[in-house]
């Protein structure tokens, strides 16, 4: 190939990592790990494929494309929390040497039989893991677990909920309980893996300036189903922003919606609150927590 040309091909490519590694409300497409779908560009005169530089350029295209990506993020930090009787979801945001952090939901982790508890990482292997029980969590509906492993896991960044915008886009994951093939016949997803994740989009749809109980102060229109609960809510640059925790349309109606200085919303406020999701700011975890977030 041309050695001019071999340079404006690098410093396009470049360009377009560039690019989509800035922060977008659309989110991008899965990009695929392999090099199978990376167009062969071909030289006239030798007939030779790619040279190892533009392959290595592709390549490193293609990792800042995946990496910025927040549906594959979340599919990164997310895990699975197996307890007995039930599951739940949770978020990876701190290793400290082996050991891996993992923020969820209180109502994930407390209702067991024998509080032994196993996690479910990105990479299908399934750890034994921990409850750390902390009293500054006794308002709020957070808990944390840790687990134990040698593997490498990609550990959540943790982003400025206090600086959220109405309408903004948003990313919520998990491990769903069930899978509705159709109304009337649902499958458990008890056994199925990797494959029961799910990543949801949506946009952000109330923020009231307080809090209901247990912490829960956001509300987005991203569904959200029994067994997400303890998973990441994301930004459109794939930042911690929240906890899912609750679901549209409670049973009790209005009553679901306490404040936490005992107060209720209006009529008005309640239609607007059943039909969003809600979780917990992380603003609010880092506020009660000293726990050092990241990589150690």
């Amino acid at each position: 190939m041309d050695f001019q040309l071999l340079k404006l091909t690098i410093a396009s490519l470049l360009a377009i990592a560039i690019g989509d590694s800035l922060p977008s409300a659309v989110a991008l497409p899965p990009i695929a790990r392999t090099t199978s779908h990376i167009p062969l560009l071909t030289d006239k005169q030798g007939g030779k494929g790619l040279c190892d530089v533009e392959i290595s350029v592709l390549l490193t295209v293609s990792k800042l494309q995946l990496d910025a990506n927040p549906q594959e993020i979340a599919r990164q930090i997310t895990v699975r929390i197996i307890t007995n009787p039930g599951t739940g979801s949770g978020v990876i945001i701190s290793r400290n040497g082996q050991t891996y952090t993992v923020l969820t939901n209180d109502h994930v982790v407390s209702d067991t039989w024998d509080s032994q508890y196993k996690v479910l990482t990105s990479d299908g292997l399934t750890h034994l893991a921990k409850r750390i029980n902390s009293p500054k969590f006794a308002n709020l509906d957070l808990a944390i677990v840790q687990f134990t492993s040698i593997q490498d896991y990609r550990v959540a960044e943790v982003g400025n909920s206090n600086a959220l915008l109405l309408g903004q886009p948003v990313y919520a994951s998990g491990f769903p309980n069930w899978y509705w093939a159709n109304s009337n016949t649902p499958e458990s997803t008890l056994n199925w893996g990797l494959k029961a994740f799910k990543v949801t989009t949506g946009t952000l749809g109330m923020l009231p300036n307080s809090s209901l109980s247990l912490g829960y102060q956001m509300g987005y229109t991203n569904d959200v189903q029994n067994g997400m609960s303890g998973g990441p809510v994301l930004d459109a640059e794939g930042h911690l922003i929240g906890i899912n925790g609750r679901l549209k349309h409670p049973f009790n109606g209005i009553d679901a919606y306490v404040f936490a200085d005992g107060s209720k919303p209006s009529e008005e406020e309640f239609v607007q609150m059943q039909v969003l999701s809600w979780a917990i700011p992380i603003t609010t975890f880092l506020q009660l927590n000293s726990l050092t977030l990241g990589t150690e």
